[in-house]
């Protein structure tokens, strides 16, 4: 993902939280400490409880160690077949595991299952230490890229999520963690619906019942310990819309399923998803000023995706304002403008118009000409 999506997104993101507040049906009470259901295409929040107070996220931390871990073998510094030596602490480590050696070979496409489906917290270290050199170090880039992600309210300090009191995040960070994941590695997102994994002999089931239950969902992970209770975040996707719910607190690994499915399906009654515009679709044609071409084509980087309680889109206007004059050189991609959405004259959100399309600066003569007018403009 390039520098420019990300600040795109890091927009939409910032953008969405200043959204109106519509009437929303009320949504089911959750035997949960906190919650929250997002959209996915669009970042919406559609209802939520406690979603910014900082909780202990167990095996959901395993997200992160998850996402450093695909950023590794994308930019090439793993391999799935690369074999990573296990660790005494690795081996020894407390808690859920899969059950690897010190003496085993274990590829990284192994630890990944392991660390996905099984909750493998000795699968994590292995992995943190064959990426990192050390749990420690890993620890750090986990939390560089939770600042990078928008997370404001968390900080890790292990792959595991074994509780430390400097361990910590939100129902919010989480959502936005598990959507980067869906967004920007679905050749490996899955893992995350695998049901079973074997390794060393030994067979472990997927900990998320969802995936039993519900067929339309398809993720994520779940997590627990005595101090957190019984947490999960699910996936679920029907069509159109995809929803991603973060259920923390509940009592039993019994109460988070129903509670995570009694979530998704209020989400899915109660809000439709729509295409507001297309990605490369030309929203916007605006004049441009000493370029070799005079008529910019303006649009949206990705498909602009809105959420809203049902029966509301109908009456939704979208508004393109641009920036006035617009100069050459323009580049692909680069925000030229606003576009603006209100549902009865009120707002619902502001997203940026972006160029479609390359212009050039014009030759000497046009420029000039561009000049002159410019001046009784």
């Amino acid at each position: 993902m390039n520098y420019l999506l990300l600040a795109l997104i890091a927009l939409f993101s910032t953008l969405a939280s200043a959204e109106q507040v519509l009437p929303l049906p009320p949504a089911p009470p959750l035997a949960a400490k906190a919650w929250l259901l997002v959209d996915f295409q669009s970042g919406r929040a559609l209802v939520q409880q406690n979603a910014d107070n900082r909780i202990e996220p167990a095996s959901l931390t395993k997200l992160m160690t998850a996402y450093l871990t695909f950023t590794a073998l994308k930019q090439g510094r793993i391999k799935m077949d690369q074999v990573l030596p296990v660790s005494t602490r690795a081996w020894k480590t407390e808690g859920s595991r899969m059950f690897i050696e010190i003496n085993r070979p274990v590829t990284v496409q192994e630890l990944i299952q392991g660390m996905i489906i099984q909750s493998g917290n000795d699968a994590c270290i292995a992995l943190a230490e064959g990426i990192a050199g050390s749990e420690e170090v890993f620890a750090e880039m986990m939390n560089q890229q939770a600042a990078r992600l928008g997370m404001k309210n968390t900080h890790f300090m292990n792959s595991t999520g074994l509780p430390h009191k400097q361990h910590y995040t939100t129902a919010q960070d989480l959502s936005l963690l598990a959507a980067a994941i869906i967004r920007e590695f679905p050749e490996h997102y899955k893992y995350y619906s695998m049901k079973e994994y074997r390794y060393n002999n030994i067979t472990q089931p997927n900990r998320n019942r969802l995936l039993w239950l519900d067929p339309s969902v398809d993720g994520m992970k779940t997590g627990h310990t005595e101090s957190a209770g019984y947490c999960l975040i699910a996936s679920a996707k029907r069509d159109p819309m995809r929803l991603i719910s973060v259920v923390l607190g509940t009592a039993s690994d019994n109460v988070r399923a129903t509670e995570s499915q009694k979530l998704l399906n209020f989400g899915f009654q109660f809000f439709d998803s729509h295409r507001v515009y297309a990605k490369g679709q030309t929203v916007s044609s605006l004049p441009v000023w000493k370029g070799s071409g005079k008529i910019l084509k303006a649009g949206v980087s990705e498909d602009l995706m809105l959420t809203l309680p049902k029966g509301h889109y109908s009456r939704v206007k979208a508004t393109a304002t641009s920036r006035q004059p617009l100069f050459a050189p323009i580049s692909a991609g680069q925000a030229v403008g606003t576009i603006q959405l209100t549902l009865d004259d009120k707002p619902v959100g502001t997203y940026p118009l972006v160029a479609l399309e390359d212009i050039a600066v014009g030759n000497i003569f046009g420029r000039a000409i561009d000049t002159v007018r410019l001046w009784f403009k």
